[in-house]
């Protein structure tokens, strides 16, 4: 009877015993934050700089407005969707995102202080959102978006750094005076063919507004009653572009210069003295 009692109490015990059941993604967010707290000794939300609170297995985030000072931020190595818990930390300059899936970084916009960022091993697919999102963000000076979708896009570092000139570390790489020249080249002619004309030296308006949208150059066409050889009529374009473009073609000439073999005597001519002693003639030849 003692055994079976025993037992019966050991069940009893098993059957009520209380399991603990994991809270919301913000409560989990919310305890993550307050063992930041503690272990840095935070007593006043004025005195936090920094949240470390990578690496926790969170899909959100409290509101960190509170945080006013907040000045460095890591959430890497999470499972976060999206960032909007960032509305009011104006003073955030470090804000390490990456190893996430984030998808969307809507709200990135309200951080002007923000100096880097990174975002790379996220979900990010469109180019034209995350570039409109960073491009208030004057004081940015690193940025990393490597291994996200939106990398496979043609040309895609050329279109960052021509949408972002203040980034000057993008991707782990520093961003070059050569990479500079070729976004112009690409994705703004009116700048392309203004140093052109300098060249030429052409007149013309040198402002540049590096936000101006992207405009396709129509093709251009050389006058009709233009001529590339002798042309001494001065033909009246209607725009000064096609004029620097006429001159380039002008001007952009390759000359090869090679000597005329025909005219080298052969040993067995030489030794019969048949061709005389003329000298060798050079040939010359002009493409365009």
């Amino acid at each position: 009877m003692a055994w079976a009692a025993n037992h019966l109490a050991r069940t009893f015990r098993h059957s009520t015993r209380v399991v603990s059941v994991p809270g919301t993604a913000l409560e989990i967010s919310l305890r993550a934050v307050e063992d930041q707290l503690k272990i840095c000794g935070h007593k006043r939300d004025a005195d936090v700089f920094e949240l470390f609170l990578s690496q926790k297995e969170l899909t959100e985030v409290i509101d960190l407005s509170r945080f006013k000072k907040l000045k460095y931020l890591w959430l890497h190595h999470n499972k976060l969707n999206g960032i909007t818990f960032l509305t009011r930390n104006y003073c955030l300059t470090e804000l390490y995102l990456n190893n996430n899936a984030i998808f969307e970084i809507e709200g990135l916009h309200s951080l002007p202080s923000l100096h880097i960022l990174l975002l790379h091993h996220n979900e990010l697919t469109d180019i034209d959102a995350t570039v409109k999102e960073l491009k208030g963000m004057l004081n940015l000076k690193s940025l990393s978006l490597y291994q996200n979708p939106l990398c496979q896009y043609n040309l895609y570092r050329l279109y960052i750094i021509y949408h972002l000139p203040g980034v000057e570390l993008l991707d782990r790489n520093q961003v070059t005076e050569k990479e500079r020249r070729s976004m112009i080249t690409i994705f703004n002619h009116k700048k392309a063919h203004i140093v052109q004309s300098i060249a030429f030296r052409g007149k013309v308006d040198a402002s540049w507004n590096p936000r101006s949208p992207f405009k396709q150059k129509p093709a251009q066409r050389i006058p009709p009653d233009f001529s590339f050889v002798n042309n001494v009529d001065k033909t009246v374009f209607d725009d000064p572009e096609d004029a620097v473009f006429v001159r380039s073609m002008k001007r952009s000439a390759m000359a090869i210069t090679s000597l005329n073999w025909d005219t080298v005597p052969t040993r067995e001519e030489k030794h019969l003295d048949e061709k005389g002693t003329e000298s060798a003639q050079m040939v010359t030849i002009t493409l365009r």
